[in-house]
């Protein structure tokens, strides 16, 4: 038999209620305050993720995954408190075995109360002061649980709103996209339309220069058009990583460039 359970034996009959009481009350204690900071602790990365989601691009998948890890750390606080009780009633040899000792506690902690499990009739207090633990965090744990989820929804809400911004924005810059390449080609087609007219009753030297001077002017159409398109771009990606923080308007057009 181990130290703390030989101690445990030592106790006069008439003081185990009290050895009892006190043990429990300790631990009680001990996993309250444990389970206080491990809420601080999941706090803290659930509000870390929804920060970083709500500056950034709208990713709703991702604020799903945040708010599974905050309710997985929340559930694994109380499966520590559940091991922490069973070690303790093992360690002080008021049950044997160690899954007796889990599938006990899970019953206490949860005030279940079921289960062919019992502790020694001199140390049965301990049994309720484990449901009043269960109490305490489970009533701590729900209250936490309420505030995340409310911030969870506000903040799907808002990355339900800049994903419906996002996809303006990108509707937006495809029609000023294909506005530049419709100016592209009307002043194309404007340009070959005067050399064209011009040709005809030209030398041969004044038909070679037109032909340059065509060649010339359809490039920087076309380089003037490409600029644009690429400003449009630009503006686009800037407007999209701006959604967290500015949260343009979706109506507000790209607004296009100069015409070439």
């Amino acid at each position: 038999m181990s130290g703390p359970a030989q101690l445990l034996r030592q106790i006069p009959a008439e003081y185990t209620l009290a050895a009892a009481i006190g043990i429990g009350s300790i631990i009680l204690v001990c996993l309250v305050l444990f389970h206080g900071m491990g809420i601080h602790f999941v706090l803290s990365i659930h509000k870390r993720g929804e920060l970083r989601l709500r500056a950034g691009r709208p990713h709703v998948s991702a604020a799903l995954i945040v708010f599974g890890v905050a309710v997985f750390l929340l559930l694994s606080l109380h499966i520590i408190g559940v091991i922490a009780w069973s070690v303790v009633l093992t360690s002080l040899g008021l049950i044997a075995k160690a899954k007796d000792a889990i599938y006990f506690c899970a019953n206490a902690y949860t005030t279940l109360g079921y289960g062919s499990v019992d502790l020694d009739p001199q140390y049965r207090i301990i049994s309720p002061i484990i449901g009043i633990s269960g109490l305490f965090t489970f009533a701590w744990t729900t209250s936490v649980l309420v505030n995340i989820i409310r911030a969870h929804e506000a903040l799907i809400g808002q990355l339900e709103d800049e994903r419906a911004k996002e996809k303006q924005l990108r509707t937006n810059l495809k029609q000023a996209v294909r506005g530049a390449r419709t100016r592209e080609s009307d002043a194309e087609h404007e340009e070959r339309a005067e050399i064209a007219d011009e040709t005809p009753h030209a030398t041969l030297l004044r038909r070679w220069q037109l032909w340059r001077e065509e060649g010339e002017k359809l490039g920087a159409i076309r380089a003037a058009s490409s600029a644009e398109t690429e400003t449009l771009f630009r503006r686009e990606r800037v407007a999209e990583d701006e959604l967290g923080v500015t949260s343009p308007d979706p109506a507000a057009k790209i607004t296009p460039g100069p015409k070439p």
